[in-house]
Parts: structure tokens; sequence; C-alpha cells
């Protein structure tokens, strides 16, 4: 005859039963509550340190910005000159660098790897020294264009960069695209102009946006060339300014908010941009 069997005890119970569960609703909340507590202390805490009757006198002095306001606008041409031409060579020898990449003749591929790693791999102010004074001894001369230089030394840099992005691009394509080119005829020179890279550019949008974002900071690199005043960019106008000036910081306060004025669309630009590639995807 069976035995009947015994009532569990309580120690028997598993650890949790005896514990109230939080909800996902309910730990999301105070991980939200603890993280804006965190942060509330740490405005306080900056609040109390920093030394608010110098803030206004070294960052929003009238009397300097005055007398710097005057080159703001020259300096910001100059600024998007300089990074649109740089960008314009990046953008030309990178594509030439990523089609070299994916080439089917082994000497190409190894040329472009080589320029790559080295270009990604080296400061961009080394390269800027370098064709600013190297060049014209090397090859006997220089280039005269003080745009042309910066140019040149900033898209050799891009180019690298670009480079890569292309090729990550024209690798996304799908290869259904080409066979369907190839099988209406085209060629192979005609299918990588006409299908292949009109997508390969809609595809790296987003990150080419970027690298001209990275482009606009480099352009402060131009003050190693030397120039005259009305080629000053931003940076260098801040410089100046802020050697001169009575107001302290104010003029690279004012030279910052010009930065943003062009990186902060770009980078809204960009993310557009990736949420309209996601949608169409």
């Amino acid at each position: 005859m069976s035995t009947p069997s015994s009532p569990a005890r309580p120690d028997a119970l598993p650890p949790t039963a005896g514990r109230a569960r939080w909800s996902p609703r309910r730990r999301a909340l105070v991980a939200r509550t603890v993280q804006y507590g965190l942060l509330v202390a740490v405005l306080v805490v900056l609040a109390l340190v920093v030394d608010w009757s110098q803030v206004g006198p070294a960052f929003f002095n009238g009397e300097a910005a005055r007398e710097v306001l005057p080159k703001i606008p020259q300096a910001f041409l100059n600024t998007l000159r300089y990074t649109a031409a740089g960008f314009a060579v990046g953008l030309s020898l990178g594509t030439l660098l990523a089609l070299m990449r994916m080439s089917s003749v082994g000497l190409n591929r190894w040329i472009a790897t080589v320029y790559i790693e080295f270009f990604r791999g080296i400061p961009a102010l080394l390269v800027v020294i370098g064709i600013g004074y190297a060049l014209p001894i090397a090859f006997g001369g220089g280039i005269g264009s003080l745009t042309g230089k910066l140019a040149l030394a900033l898209g050799i840099v891009s180019a690298a960069y670009v480079a890569e992005t292309l090729r990550a691009g024209l690798q996304a394509v799908p290869k259904g695209q080409i066979e369907a080119a190839r099988s209406l005829g085209m060629s192979h020179t005609r299918t990588l102009v006409s299908v292949v890279i009109p997508q390969a550019f809609r595809i790296v949008l987003p990150p080419m946006t970027n690298e001209f974002i990275l482009l606009t900071k480099d352009t402060s690199l131009v003050f190693i060339l030397g120039m005259a005043v009305d080629q000053y960019d931003l940076t260098k106008v801040g410089r100046e300014a802020l050697n001169t000036a009575a107001g302290g910081f104010t003029p690279l306060f004012l030279v910052g908010a010009c930065y943003l004025l062009i990186t902060l669309p770009l980078g809204y630009l960009a993310r557009y941009l990736e949420r309209r590639g996601a949608r169409s995807h």
C-alpha cells in the first residue's frame, strides 16, 4: 500500500517565489529615473563649480564680437571653398581607387591597397606639409594657388576613405542588376557607368556627407601653408582674434558657431538620407 506524499516544505519553494518581480515597464521607468537623476546631479555640480563672473566677459564680450564679425563672412566662404575643392579631388581620386581595388588586374588592386592603407595611416597634417613644402623641392616648383595646394593635400587623404566607402557601396549593388544589364547587351564598362556606380552612390551618400563634414574641419590645417588676410579660414580668424581681442574666447565661440552652421545641416541631411534609404530598402 502506497504512503501519502508529504506536503511540500516551505524551504523547498523556488528562491524567487517569495519576491515580487518588477514588470519590464517598471524596470525601464526606474532606469530612466536613475539616469535623469544622475544627469541633474552632474548639471548641478557643474553649475556650482563654474565661475560665472568670468564666463560672461570671456565668452560673450560684445566689443570683441564686433571686432571679429566683419571678418567672418569672407572666412566662412573661404572655408566652404576649401572644403568643396578638397572633396572634389577626394571624390574623383577615391572613385578611381575603388574601381582599382575591385579590378581583376592584380597590380591595380595592389596599388590601390597600398595607397589606401598608407594615407589612412598618416595624419593629414603631414600630407599638407608635404604638399606645401616638400613637393616644390622634389619637383622644382609647386602649386601657386593656396586653394589648389589645400585641395590636393586634403583630397589625397580623403580619397583613401572615399575609396573604401565606395567599394562597400559597389559591392552592395545586387548582382542581379549587373546580370540584367549584361543580358540586355551592355558592355562591362557601360554596365559599370550606367547601372552600378549610380546605385552605389545612392547607397553611400550618407557616409559621403559625413566625409564632407570631416573635410570641413580639416580645412583648419590651411594655416600651415601661409596665407593672406583675404584667404583666412574660420579657424585662422579665430586664432588671430584670440591674440588681439580683449574679449577672451569670444572669437573662438563665434567661429565654433559658424562651423556648426555648416556641419549641423549636413548631419541632419545624412540622417535623413539614411532613413530614406532604409525605407527604400
